[in-house]
């Protein structure tokens, strides 16, 4: 069980990166931030975090796009994405997982909900 110390929150909500940020610094992780899918992924590729939790409504990529191209990438494929979004159908969490997230969290997140979700990303 590999904890965690480094994490990526991507989410062009300056609102909801605060809020998400708050949590998990609380909660003693380290955390770097990107406001849109390109500048998230460049960050996954520099900083190389333990986990990243990814937004899906984005202007220029979308959250799916942005977890599918991370999951393809050999640098960033091994880097769990949890998707904490808006859309909250079950086929939405099925499609993020099927662009390779390991989890997904509704918003409005829930400390207690994100965390949760961290801690099953770190027992993988």
């Amino acid at each position: 069980m590999a904890k965690f110390t480094k994490l990526l929150i991507i989410d062009d909500s300056d609102l909801d990166r605060a809020t998400l940020q708050k949590f998990v610094e609380k909660n003693g992780y380290t955390v770097i931030t990107a406001s849109d899918g390109p500048e998230g992924i460049q960050k996954a590729a520099s900083e190389k975090p333990d986990c990243i939790l990814m937004d899906v409504v984005m202007p220029t990529m979308s959250g799916f796009e942005a977890t599918r191209t991370l999951h393809e990438d050999p640098l960033t494929k091994n880097i769990p994405v949890i998707i904490c979004s808006t859309k909250s159908l079950k086929t939405d969490e099925m499609w993020g997982k099927r662009q390779g997230a390991v989890d997904y969290v509704v918003k409005p997140i829930k400390e207690a909900e994100v965390m949760a979700a961290i801690r099953r990303a770190e027992s993988r």
